[in-house]
């Protein structure tokens, strides 16, 4: 068997480390329509964050065409709308949308949500958030969503969004 040198190892974009539990990755956080975004990882590959979820708020129905998504649900319960169902996902669950399955989520318990996010492969995300940070017209955010791979559903085309 023949020994790998360290010339041979490919290493891949993601940086190696820990992010703290209360620390963003590389201090980035947003404030995206009252939710907020902690950053935990950043690279071509992958792209999470923290998802600090108010009472009321949610996310209307869109698409990834080119990103799979999941959640991992840490507190609160998330109604979900996955590919023309409603259902629910709790503390200890995780949910999995495949790119191009229409989705959105909502927080209509009383207590907040937290949640673990995340895509793969990252494409434009973290620079929409940028984008996002404190804006406060819901259609600006639409339309730079498009721009950056995240398609809105039309209002109104998903019953009970």
């Amino acid at each position: 068997m023949q020994e790998l040198t360290s010339e041979e190892i490919v290493v891949g974009a993601l940086p190696k480390g820990i992010t703290l539990a209360n620390k963003a990755f590389g201090n980035k956080t947003w404030n995206v329509l009252g939710h907020t975004y902690l950053s935990k990882v950043e690279s071509p590959t992958s792209f999470a964050w923290l998802s600090l979820d108010p009472t009321g708020t949610g996310v209307p129905p869109h698409i990834h065409p080119r990103q799979d998504e999941h959640i991992f649900v840490m507190e609160g319960r998330y109604t979900l709308y996955l590919d023309g169902e409603w259902t629910t996902a709790g503390p200890g669950d995780t949910v999995r949308m495949p790119m191009n399955l229409p989705h959105a989520y909502y927080i209509r318990d009383e207590s907040p949500g937290k949640a673990l996010f995340w895509v793969s492969p990252a494409g434009e995300l973290a620079k929409l958030f940028d984008q996002l940070h404190d804006l406060t017209d819901p259609a600006e955010v639409v339309r730079r969503s498009a721009l950056h791979g995240v398609d809105f559903l039309p209002e109104g085309s998903v019953p009970g969004a």
